[in-house]
C-alpha cells in the first residue's frame, strides 16, 4: 500500500499545509482503530484515506480524514492533496467527487494545473467575546462569529494583519476553556486589499493535536463569507500567514464556496502495516 506525502495550497515542496493520502482498494474503509494509528504516525495536521466506489452513485470516492489524534468532519487541505494524487497518478480524471461526513465534494482541475474545491458555505452568527479569549490569544478581538455546526471553529477578527502575523498565543489556555468545538480562526484584512491577498489568516486547534494549522481550506468557508461581505466581492485570495504560509483563492456561490490551490508531492512511499 502506497502513502504520500502532499504539500498542499503551495506550488512548492516544504511550504503551505501537509496531508498524507492513502488511496485504498474499493473494499471499503478498513478499522477505525488503524486509521488512526497511521494518522498518529505520520502525524501531519491530517491524513486522508480514500477508496473508489462503484460507478453509478452520487460520488467517485468516499474520503475520510484523521488528524494525530481524532477524526473530522471536514478538511480542504486533505482533499485538495487527494484530489491531486489521483490526478498526478492517473487514478481519476476530470472532475472527482467525494463522499465524506460533510456531504458531497467536488475537485476539478484548473487550466493551470491549479485544483478547485466545491465545499459548503459555513454559516456565521456574530456573538459576544467569551470571557478569556483576549488573553488566550494575546490581542484584543475587533469582532467575533461563531460558525456553529459547519465548523465547530471561532471566526475572530483582529485589529489588522500585522497582528496576525505576530500572534502567539497561549495554547494551554486555548485547551484549559476550548473557545468552541474545534478551534479559533484568527483574521484580518490585509495591509494592501489591492494586492495579492484581501484577507490573513492563522488557524489554532490544539485540542485536535494541532497547535497551528498551516493552510487551512476548510476555514475559508467561513473566510470567504466574511470578507466577501465587507469587501462587496465574491472572489478573493487569503493569505494564511504562519512558518507555513499559503494562498487560497476564494470564490463564494451562495450555499457553496471554491477553493483554489495547487499541490505538490514531496514523499512518495510503502506503507508497511
Amino acid at each position: 500500500m502506497r502513502i504520500r506525502i502532499v504539500d498542499a495550497f503551495t506550488d512548492r515542496p516544504f511550504s503551505g499545509n501537509p496531508a498524507g493520502v492513502v488511496l485504498l482498494d474499493s473494499g471499503g474503509f478498513p478499522a477505525d482503530a488503524w486509521l488512526q494509528q497511521v494518522a498518529a504516525e505520520v502525524n501531519l495536521p491530517e491524513t486522508a484515506f480514500a477508496h473508489p466506489l462503484p460507478p453509478g452513485g452520487d460520488a467517485d470516492w468516499a474520503l475520510r480524514w484523521f488528524t494525530p489524534r481524532t477524526e473530522v468532519d471536514m478538511c480542504g487541505h486533505a482533499t485538495l492533496a487527494t484530489a491531486h494524487v489521483l490526478r498526478t497518478t492517473g487514478a481519476a480524471t476530470g472532475p472527482v467527487r467525494f463522499t465524506a461526513r460533510c456531504g458531497v465534494l467536488t475537485a476539478d482541475g484548473e487550466g493551470d494545473g491549479a485544483i478547485t474545491l466545491d465545499f459548503p458555505t459555513s454559516t456565521l452568527t456574530p456573538v459576544a467575546t467569551p470571557p478569556g479569549l483576549a488573553a488566550a490569544l494575546g490581542a484584543e478581538p475587533v469582532a467575533v462569529h461563531d460558525t456553529s455546526a459547519d465548523l465547530g471553529d471561532l471566526l475572530v477578527e483582529l485589529a489588522d494583519e500585522k497582528t496576525v502575523r505576530g500572534l502567539a498565543p497561549d495554547l494551554a489556555a486555548l485547551v484549559a476553556a476550548p473557545f468552541s468545538a474545534r478551534g479559533v480562526i484568527v483574521t484580518a484584512a490585509a495591509d494592501d486589499p489591492d494586492g495579492a491577498h484581501q484577507f490573513a489568516s492563522r488557524c489554532f486547534f490544539p485540542a485536535l493535536g494541532i497547535d497551528e494549522d498551516p493552510v487551512t481550506g476548510s476555514a475559508h468557508t467561513a473566510l470567504a463569507p466574511y470578507w466577501s461581505a465587507r469587501f462587496g466581492r465574491d472572489d478573493l485570495t487569503g493569505l494564511q500567514c504562519g512558518p507555513r504560509a499559503g494562498t487560497v483563492r476564494t470564490r463564494l456561490r451562495g450555499p457553496r464556496t471554491l477553493l483554489t490551490g495547487r499541490a505538490v508531492t514531496v514523499i512518495d512511499g510503502d506503507l508497511h502495516a
